[in-house]
C-alpha cells in the first residue's frame, strides 16, 4: 500500500518537489526564528538555546514520523462520503489498519534521514548519558503511540459525523504548541496541555529526559497516560463501527 502511495506522489514530480520546498522552508524559518531569538534573550524560561532547538527538533521528530506513518488518514473522510470504506469492511483485513496505515507519505520519508542526523547533533550537545538516550528513544516511541492514538480518535470521529479535516487541523495546532517549552505557558493551559491533551507527553517528557529534567513520576505518568489513550481510542472506534451506516444504505 505504500509502495501505491509513492508512485502515486511520483506521478506529479512539480508538486511533489514544491511540497517538500515548503516543509524545508517552514522548518527553516522557525528554526532561524528561535537561534535569533534566543540569541538576544540568551536563554527561554531557564532553557538554553540548545536545549530548546532539542524540543523543536523533538516536536518535528513526532509530527513528521506520524504524518509518515498515518498519512491516510488524511485521505479518510471521501471513503467515508463516498461509500469506499464499505469495500473496506468486506475485505479480509482491519479496517483500522487500512484506514490508519493505508499509505505511507513519501515526502515526509525524504525529510527524516536529516532530521535524525539534527537530533544526533544537538542531543550530543546536551552530554546525555547512554541511560538517557535509552530513555528517550523509549519515550519517542510512546509519544508516537499517543500520537497514533489521536488519530484513531479522529478517525472514529469521522466515522460518527462525516467531519475529519477541522478535527485533524485542530489536533495539528494545539501540537504545535509543543514547539517552545510549555514553561512558557501559564496556567491552567500548561496542566491541560499535559493531561487533557498531552502535548507534553509527546515532546516535553522525551526531551526533556534526554536533559536530565525528567523525574521517574514523570516517565510512569506518561505510560499510563498513553496507555489510557490508546485503549479509550481503539473503544472509540469499536463503538463507531457499531454505528457505521453505509453511503448506500
Amino acid at each position: 500500500m505504500s509502495k501505491n502511495s509513492f508512485l502515486r506522489d511520483f506521478n506529479s514530480k512539480l508538486g511533489l518537489f514544491l511540497l517538500l520546498l515548503g516543509k524545508f522552508v517552514r522548518f527553516v524559518i522557525f528554526a532561524v526564528f528561535l537561534f535569533y531569538l534566543l540569541s538576544g534573550i540568551g536563554s527561554l524560561a531557564g532553557y538554553s538555546r540548545e536545549q530548546v532547538i532539542f524540543i523543536f527538533l523533538t516536536f518535528n521528530l513526532l509530527d513528521i514520523l506520524s504524518q509518515f506513518l498515518l498519512r491516510e488518514v488524511y485521505r479518510f473522510r471521501p471513503q467515508i462520503i463516498s461509500g469506499d470504506f464499505d469495500l473496506v469492511l468486506v475485505k479480509p483485513i482491519k479496517p483500522l489498519f487500512r484506514a490508519a496505515f493505508g499509505g505511507a507519505d513519501f515526502i515526509d520519508f525524504l525529510t527524516i534521514p536529516p532530521l535524525f542526523v539534527a537530533i544526533v547533533f544537538f542531543g550530543n550537545e546536551l552530554n546525555p548519558s547512554v541511560f538517557l538516550v535509552l530513555a528517550y528513544i523509549i519515550l519517542v516511541i510512546n509519544g508516537l503511540i499517543l500520537a497514533i492514538s489521536f488519530h484513531i480518535l479522529i478517525l472514529a470521529f469521522a466515522v460518527l459525523t462525516l467531519e475529519l479535516d477541522s478535527v485533524l487541523w485542530l489536533f495539528r495546532e494545539l501540537l504545535n504548541l509543543g514547539k517552545i517549552p510549555l514553561e512558557v505557558y501559564r496556567q491552567p493551559l500548561r496542566t491541560a496541555l499535559v493531561y487533557l491533551l498531552p502535548v507534553a507527553i509527546m515532546i516535553a517528557v522525551p526531551a526533556k529526559t534526554l536533559m536530565g529534567l525528567s523525574t521517574f513520576k514523570d516517565i510512569l505518568v506518561s505510560v499510563f497516560v498513553t496507555i489510557i489513550f490508546s485503549l479509550a481510542s481503539l473503544k472509540f472506534w469499536d463503538y463507531s463501527l457499531s454505528r457505521y451506516t453505509s453511503a448506500s444504505s
